[in-house]
């Protein structure tokens, strides 16, 4: 259960610079390429001769050749032609809007009529000179709304993050959750309190002192269909917290696409910018690094959640203080695809993420 009109990431360009890749998105299996101009294309990843994956072919000529018999599929989803066969009265396949922008390509997996490029969010971070930018993409079997709660209430640091950014202090300050129009803010404080490995490692990197008590910030900020960007950092103590001068702090936005695969599958494009040292790509690389590290231990937590969930489909939740940002997450998606649904299609905003 997951809105479709509106944007999602769908891969990185590197994914797509040496032959076309095949990704299911919302239930829906495609293929994105380059056409001869290097705009990205994306139709179904259907052969309609026989059935085979388009994203098993290759591209030639800005068309999409099926690697199985040979049929040249083009752009706007009409076979073109194919070795000694008359193909051009074939259906036409299904072709879905894709735009490359801040580094990401993104798919419009809806009502092809509504998919309007203004609606992707604006990322100043990937478009300022001031910022550095790393990520990387996972794979994982569990329902998209499990990861936006993980991403919402940070207190699992503390247990399945224990040797990086986890620490007690975390279960002790109470988070703070508000409701923004479609967005919903999940913050939390701390304050006079030593940095776990990952922030020694990133004040280090801002060189600044790491063996002195710091104040730290969570910020969670999760706007539709799936984003969720989290303001973090640590600043030396008594300099002012999240409103430190740069020189006494470092500080990130921690970068969460969610794009649905299936019910119970999504594609995680994890990532963190920073606006300290943008420059220092060996910095970029360790961060890079230990993100990664970080995220791979969320996977099997999961993962298993998700397989606990489908054996006990009729057992109810308990719902904490700590869940509310999940909780108005998920009360504003129930809405938007209730809206969806009805006869009017509703455009999903997400230009404020």
């Amino acid at each position: 259960m997951y809105p479709k009109n509106t944007w999602y990431v769908a891969c990185t360009p590197d994914e797509i610079a040496q032959k076309p890749l095949g990704r299911q998105i919302c239930g829906e299996k495609m293929v994105f390429y380059r056409g001869l101009d290097g705009a990205v294309i994306a139709v179904e990843d259907f052969c309609p001769h026989r059935g085979a994956p388009l994203s098993l072919g290759y591209v030639e000529n800005g068309n999409l050749v099926c690697g199985y018999h040979g049929l040249v599929m083009g752009s706007d989803g009409k076979t073109v032609e194919m070795p000694g066969q008359r193909v051009r009265g074939f259906p036409c396949n299904k072709t879905f809007a894709a735009v490359e922008r801040y580094g990401f390509i993104w798919v419009w997996p809806g009502d092809q009529a509504l998919a309007d490029p203004a609606l992707i969010p604006h990322l100043e971070w990937a478009v300022s000179d001031e910022w550095a930018y790393g990520g990387g993409l996972f794979e994982i079997q569990c329902d998209y709304r499990l990861m936006i709660d993980n991403l919402m209430d940070l207190t699992h640091e503390t247990y399945v993050h224990a040797s990086s950014i986890g620490q007690k202090e975390i279960d002790e300050a109470a988070p703070v959750t508000s409701v923004e129009g479609d967005e919903v803010i999940t913050a939390r404080h701390m304050e006079n309190i030593m940095a776990p490995p990952f922030w020694r490692m990133a004040l280090r990197g801002n060189n600044l002192a790491d063996d002195v008590p710091v104040d730290r910030w969570q910020i969670c900020r999760f706007t539709p269909p799936s984003h969720v960007l989290i303001e973090v950092g640590v600043a030396h103590a008594g300099k002012g917290g999240y409103h430190a001068a740069a020189e006494h702090k470092a500080a990130s936005i921690v970068v969460d696409f969610i794009t649905p695969q299936t019910d119970t599958s999504i594609w995680y494009f994890w990532g963190m910018a920073r606006n300290f040292k943008p420059d220092d790509e060996a910095l970029t690389a360790s961060i890079r690094e230990g993100q990664g590290k970080i995220f791979s231990e969320d996977l099997e937590m999961l993962e298993r959640q998700q397989q606990n969930l489908l054996a006990h489909p009729t057992r109810n939740l308990l719902k904490l203080n700590i869940d509310a940002g999940g909780v108005q997450s998920r009360k504003i998606l129930e809405r938007l695809i209730a809206r969806e649904r009805t006869v009017e299609p509703h455009l999903i905003n997400t230009t404020t993420a």
